[in-house]
């Protein structure tokens, strides 16, 4: 099996069987999109759904949203043979995993649904929230997918330097 790893912003269109798309998330989301007919599918992996109102959004940055991601991977789908129709939707991610950042993997999640019920693509798999981690593979050929939920790694052992007095240092300028 091909493997191809995307990360955040980006996005993955496969014709071929014998490949895996594959990614890693957290509060974000991924859409896995697939037109069994023509054998076309592909996988993207976004920050936020969209901007906020009259929010300027620098063009590098436009992957980072949803809004713009599900329009690159339906048209390039639909540029390979894909019939929108067709198409069915596997939603992962949009945990809650850090306390201090609110719902933004709910908002994530809720995004995509919107957006693919919007768009009149079925969903065939959704696996979203909760507060872990996620390891997602999807045979876009096949249209099969598999989603490991990543168990919370421990937190990494930190030895404590020796502490340097400023004579060992040498001098400090401030400014």
């Amino acid at each position: 099996m091909e493997r191809i790893a995307i990360v955040q912003g980006e996005h993955a269109v496969v014709t071929r069987p014998n490949v895996v798309v594959t990614t890693v998330l957290g509060s974000c989301v991924a859409v896995c999109l697939q037109d069994s007919v023509a054998k076309v599918g592909g996988m993207n992996h976004y920050l936020l759904g969209e901007p906020i109102a009259n929010h300027r959004i620098q063009d590098r940055n436009l992957l980072s949203y949803g809004i713009h991601a599900m329009e690159l991977l339906i048209n390039e789908m639909m540029k390979l043979g894909a019939v929108r129709s067709r198409m069915r939707a596997h939603l992962y991610g949009g945990s809650n995993m850090i306390a201090g950042l609110g719902s933004i993997g709910t908002s994530n999640s809720e995004f995509a649904k919107r957006f693919v019920e919007t768009e009149g693509i079925a969903i065939a798999h959704i696996d979203v929230g909760g507060s872990h981690a996620r390891r997602v593979e999807f045979q876009p050929y096949e249209g099969r997918s598999r989603c490991n939920r990543v168990a919370h790694a421990p937190a990494p052992v930190v030895e404590a330097l020796p502490r340097r007095t400023l004579e060992a240092a040498g001098e400090v300028e401030l400014f």
